[in-house]
């Protein structure tokens, strides 16, 4: 491969000819060959964007020469337009902070505006990574509004997803609602329930965290930016803060406002610490979920065999004709993932001290993380199983009608312990409650049927009152 070399404030150092990145970025590949990943593309999205509109302030204030900053927001529109992704490649797991994924971001974009302003790749004096690209800036203040724009796409993508699946599980509680089955409390026989009714309670429970999640965004939209190093805004005139956030929310889309205290936006990891939390929330339900549709479509002839889930693909390489529960298990999968990046994420919120956070890289590779894979599995979970679901009603009558939890419905008559004496018989004998009652004389035949009237047992009300 063909070198070039560069210099840095260390030293020399060899880069690839045709890069566009540059020495730090080179000395960061070096240095970090941790996981093999690249940074998401959502945050070098976030990034470009802060220098294209830190470009535009600056030369709103005068500082930046327009022709200089021109080049530089030239060169980002070609990034944000899909070019010259295969230059950023620093690790997610890299030196804290982020700085070296500030400078990537910096060297490529500077590399590319001196090639549109005549010059070439490498040589640094029409337009300089640090002098003009990252100007009025730090990695302190960067990376965490980077942070926070990433964050705020993906959740576009995430609730779109999620109102998906809410919605699905909806259709489903409206097409069983007519569906009588047994309840089950502890895995063991329980009163009636409709299966309509527990498909409208996962509906119900995904819009819950849905508005957790939304409830998490309004404190990403307030932006450290400006505050350079520490938030005290060393470097950056009051007046370009103000200025970049405005160009920043513009360009974005968003509804961005600069922070209140510049020093707590810096230091303070809560706002990633509660999405991430929102997102831990939405994981636990969906493994709720997804093994309860394991359980319902369990069998089919050893099983529960409630409902059936879509056939995707064969089971098994031994066992003929063998389906397995496949977009259930991945959703339990990314589940797990999902909150052993929450434990991440609050490790690392913890480990700051004083005016930063240096655990910012591993939280956003986590927290974004978590939202790409939470999307997808979601979207998958609704569209290739919730969606396809059949209801076996003849197979949720016979559990129902040989249901011990039918006892329940005696209580109020005979009284608790009597009832308990009727299930305790019909385990005894193996039949049901039914005709354990009927074979004891406790109730006539039209009574009792005017008792278990299953619809009636799924609503409040005590059954037999009127």
């Amino acid at each position: 491969m063909a070198m070039r070399q560069e210099k840095d404030t260390l030293g020399l150092v060899k880069v690839p000819a045709s890069a566009y990145f540059g020495a730090q970025t080179a000395r960061a590949v070096a240095n970090f060959p941790i996981s093999g990943l690249k940074p998401h593309p959502a945050l070098v999205w976030a990034t470009v964007l802060i220098k294209k509109s830190a470009a535009r302030a600056n030369m709103a204030t005068g500082r930046l020469p327009r022709e200089i900053g021109d080049a530089v927001v030239s060169a980002a529109d070609e990034i944000l337009a899909g070019r010259l992704a295969d230059q950023f490649v620093v690790d997610p797991f890299q030196a804290g902070a982020g700085t070296s994924h500030n400078m990537n971001v910096n060297e490529v974009l500077a590399n590319r505006a001196a090639e549109l302003l005549g010059g070439s790749r490498g040589v640094y004096d029409r337009v300089h990574p640090n002098d003009h690209v990252n100007m009025a800036q730090s990695t302190n203040d960067v990376f965490p509004t980077a942070l926070r724009l990433a964050c705020l796409r993906l959740t576009e993508e995430f609730l779109p997803a999620l109102a998906l699946l809410r919605d699905a599980l909806g259709r489903k509680g409206e097409e069983f609602d007519t569906i009588l089955k047994s309840g089950r409390t502890h895995l063991q026989d329980a009163v009636p329930i409709r299966l309509g009714q527990e498909f409208s309670a996962y509906a119900l429970a995904i819009d819950k965290n849905l508005q957790g999640v939304e409830r998490a965004l309004p404190e990403l939209r307030e932006l450290g930016l400006g505050g350079t190093a520490v938030g005290t805004g060393l470097n950056a005139e009051d007046r370009y803060i103000d200025l970049v956030v405005a160009e920043l929310a513009r360009e974005s889309g968003f509804s961005l406002v600069r922070g209140r205290d510049l020093v707590e936006r810096m230091e303070n990891m809560d706002p990633f610490v509660a999405l991430s939390s929102a997102l831990k929330g939405t994981a636990v339900n969906l493994i709720r979920i997804a093994n309860d549709l394991r359980l319902l479509a369990s069998g089919p002839r050893t099983g529960f065999d409630e409902i059936s889930l879509p056939a995707l693909q064969p089971g098994s390489s031994i066992m003929p004709g063998k389906v397995n529960p496949s977009m259930a298990e991945l959703t339990d999968m990314v589940a797990f993932q999902v909150i052993g990046c929450d434990t991440v994420v609050t490790m690392a919120a913890q480990a700051g001290q004083l005016e930063l956070n240096v655990m910012m890289p591993v939280i956003a590779f986590n927290l974004l993380s978590s939202l790409t894979i939470l999307s997808n599995a979601v979207r998958k979970l609704a569209t290739s199983c919730i969606d396809g679901i059949v209801a076996h009603p003849d197979q949720c009558r016979r559990y129902l009608d040989d249901s011990l939890g039918l006892a329940t419905v005696l209580a109020p008559y005979i009284g608790y312990a009597a009832a308990a004496e009727i299930a305790k018989e019909a385990v005894r004998s193996g039949k049901s409650i039914r005709e354990t009652v009927l074979e004891k004389g406790i109730l006539s035949d039209e009574r009792l049927t005017a008792l278990l009237e299953p619809m009636s047992l799924t609503t409040p009300g005590v059954p037999g009152k009127h």
